[in-house]
């Protein structure tokens, strides 16, 4: 009877896991008449055609009972960098709380990882409103039946490179995730959400903000929207989602609104943007759900899939004095999904940008590019 009563408060000890994890991205990319009004005068990069590893990354995961921690440290481009460092404290599996370094939840692209991008990279509007972006963060997560909440306070990202003296003053802020989803199950799914993020001013001894986004590729990295925006009191964003998925069809797409209240008697900054994909299996299987993601699923292995995508963005702003540009992009990916661990991607996509009046940079510009990429993530 002792034995067996050993064996069994043995049994019931959590066990401590641990395994590594990784990821590389190799991109090639050819880029057709985007060079055409180039101006080396005016401070504008060029379009490169070329090769790049622009991600590589090793980190790893733990896990003891309801604790969960990762670390993750990226090297692309040959600089070294912290990725995700938190721990996870899961009450049940309705509810968890998470602190540290990095990616909270606001909008449907903050289930994804940089890398997991259906359209081979995030839409313009996501970057340019500096959605995702990794902070100091202490977030709590409800995640159960038809709904999904997600709650953070935040530091600005800098407070991971600086000590909070010389930073002399440390941006903060809060934002929220809300989503009913009526249907989520595999292959079919419905639903609706949105985002609310409020933040204070991290530039220029913290009275102002900076936005930008680069055309999109990685190969090179050449400038696509700007807006510098001074004498800034605070910043208030919002982006509803919706989702939608029958079979091997699916639809995304999020609208972004963002205002930026100013003093000094100077008008408030507005900015906004949408994008749609239209998502489809042409061969493989069917789409289906990650519930703890709040979205979709990876495709099984050996599908084949189809992703027509436009975006839109205004970061212009004549009241307001700032013309940060106007942004199109459609594009037409095409992702094989090789097995667990590894994706190729072939990508066409148009951008232009227009009305933008940023010093050093030309007033508009436009380029086609033709873009492959092999991941690895283990």
């Amino acid at each position: 009877m002792l034995a067996m009563s050993a064996t069994a408060q043995e049994s019931s000890e959590p066990k401590f896991t641990i395994k590594p994890t990784g990821r590389i991205l190799m991109d090639g990319a050819v880029y057709l008449g985007g060079n055409d009004d180039y101006n080396a005068d005016a401070g504008d990069k060029k379009f490169v055609d070329g090769v790049a590893i622009p991600d590589l990354r090793l980190g790893v995961k733990a896990g003891y009972g309801n604790w969960k921690a990762k670390i993750d440290v990226g090297f692309g481009y040959g600089k070294v960098s912290l990725k995700d460092v938190f721990i996870e404290y899961d009450f049940n599996e309705n509810h968890l709380v998470k602190a540290g370094y990095f990616v909270p939840q606001f909008g449907l692209n903050s289930e994804t990882s940089s890398s997991m991008k259906p359209s081979y990279e995030e839409p313009s509007s996501n970057e340019f409103f500096y959605a995702n972006p990794r902070l100091l963060a202490l977030s709590y997560v409800f995640d159960k039946g038809q709904y999904f909440a997600a709650v953070t306070a935040f530091a600005e990202a800098n407070a991971m490179k600086e000590n909070a003296t010389e930073m002399d003053k440390q941006g903060w802020g809060a934002q929220t995730r809300l989503v009913w989803r009526p249907l989520h199950s595999e292959g079919n799914a419905f639903q609706i959400g949105c985002s609310l993020n409020y933040s204070t001013p991290t530039e220029d001894d913290h009275s102002a903000f900076s936005y930008s986004s680069n055309f999109p590729s990685r190969v090179s990295k050449v400038n696509l929207l700007t807006a510098n925006i001074d004498h800034a009191r605070g910043l208030f964003k919002m982006t509803p989602e919706v989702l939608f998925i029958h079979n091997n069809f699916a639809l995304e797409a999020q609208y972004y609104y963002m205002n930026v209240a100013r003093k000094d008697g100077f008008h408030n900054y507005r900015a906004q943007g949408a994008y749609g994909l239209f998502r489809t299996l042409l061969f493989g299987g069917i789409y289906g759900y990650s519930h703890a993601d709040c979205g979709m699923a990876t495709p099984p292995a050996k599908s084949l899939e189809l992703v027509l995508g436009y975006n839109y963005t205004n970061a212009s702003d004549s009241r307001a004095g700032i013309f940060g540009g106007i942004s199109n992009d459609a594009s037409c990916t095409f992702n094989y999904y090789i097995n667990k661990y590894m994706i190729a991607r072939l990508r066409y996509s148009y951008t232009n940008v227009r009305n933008r009046l940023v010093e050093g940079l030309l007033s508009s510009r436009h380029v086609n590019t033709i873009e492959a990429r092999l991941q690895i993530i283990f």
